[in-house]
């Protein structure tokens, strides 16, 4: 393990000095083997730390707006230690990365290892709730929903309840931390030429905090490491709200827009799925909340690969989650192909720590 974590760390500090064109590599190196060969680990500075942070979204094979890693902001909180040192955190990070509706890409890092661990898969998402054979809210939320329940957590029931954040460090069981809801800016949905589309009844928060992805860098491990891009309006107008396994509002939207939803052949799942879009859009547009078209944003990686290849680098990728869910043969992404191999820096996927703290988890 530690020949495995030495060889990772030489890779990515040589690419730290190499990127930076800065002197001392050789030194440093030597630095950190002699603590991974002592101790079993090292500890990277906050500079590396940022650099890693951002190569990590870089090589994020599944993300379309790789375009603008560079202009990722990285939180130092390495040093927070307690739930509530976490929590506080994470309350900063949505205020500033939210910034109005102007939204900043950010990340928050704490200490390395699996110690501390939130346990919301985004730090703003809307509870589920299981009643009389049907489901109100998130059907993505129900585990996290029955366990903050059983935390003593008490939500309103209705379909757009914020879940409290669920933060766990060592041992010790996980406490609950209600975000202040001055933090949490929604939109709500309107239709550019339909009124009667307001009285769905629609909203969705402004920012996707993702918070269960690893951060790995140099053979070292952030569990905790939640960060945010803005929203490209498909994940919420073709996936959050139109999957039958969500919110599936794709009929409601049908019948408040007079559409006939009596054949398949009519294509009126389309015909809603686009005029949801179009509400989204512009929903986040007239409220000032930064939001990317799935054209623009595919154009924006065209961008992103010329860059690459400009600078002799190979661009990585999953295709699968590269082309957007609607209209997807009208990208140039759908017609191109990826070498989908994992490069490090990169976020990783991690199951939910239910498991590990003696709550019952779904799968």
């Amino acid at each position: 393990m530690a020949n495995r974590m030495e060889d990772e760390a030489v890779e990515f500090l040589s690419l730290f000095y190499e990127e930076h064109r800065l002197d001392g590599k050789e030194a440093r190196i030597r630095d950190v083997c002699e603590a991974i060969r002592t101790d079993g680990t090292y500890e990277h500075t906050a500079e590396e730390l940022a650099f890693g942070a951002r190569l990590a979204w870089r090589n994020s094979n599944r993300c379309i707006g790789r375009l603008f890693w560079e202009r990722l902001t990285v939180i130092d909180e390495r040093k927070a230690h307690t739930e509530e040192a976490v929590a506080q955190a994470l309350f900063r990070h949505i205020e500033y990365a939210t910034n109005g509706g102007k939204v900043i890409p950010t990340i928050t890092v704490f200490k390395q290892g699996a110690s501390i661990r939130i346990w919301n898969a985004q730090l703003v998402r809307y509870a589920g709730y299981r009643s009389d054979g049907r489901i109100i809210g998130d059907p993505a939320s129900l585990e996290l929903t029955d366990i903050c329940k059983q935390l003593g957590w008490v939500g309103a029931g209705s379909d757009f309840d914020v879940l409290p954040l669920v933060i766990s460090v060592g041992t010790r069981p996980p406490q609950l931390f209600p975000i202040p809801m001055h933090l949490i800016k929604e939109v709500a949905l309107v239709h550019p030429d339909n009124k009667a589309f307001a009285s769905l009844n629609l909203k969705w928060y402004a920012v996707p905090f993702v918070s269960n992805m690893r951060l790995e860098i140099g053979g070292i491990s952030y569990y905790a490491a939640p960060f945010n891009g803005w929203y490209m309006g498909t994940e919420i107008g073709a996936r959050n709200l139109a999957d039958d396994f969500r919110y599936n509002r794709l009929p409601e939207v049908a019948a408040v827009l007079g559409i006939s939803m009596e054949r398949e052949a009519s294509l009126w799942r389309d015909q809603a799925l686009v005029e949801l879009n179009r509400a989204v859009l512009y929903s986040y547009q007239e409220q000032g909340v930064s939001i990317v078209d799935h054209h623009t944003a595919a154009k924006q990686f065209q961008r992103f690969i010329g860059n690459e290849t400009e600078a002799g680098r190979d661009v990585t990728g999953d295709w699968t989650w590269l082309i957007p869910p609607m209209s997807p043969a009208q990208t140039d992404i759908f017609h191109q192909s990826f070498d989908n191999r994992i490069v490090s820096p990169n976020y990783l996927h991690e199951k939910p720590p239910y498991c590990s703290k003696g709550i019952k988890e779904e799968h």
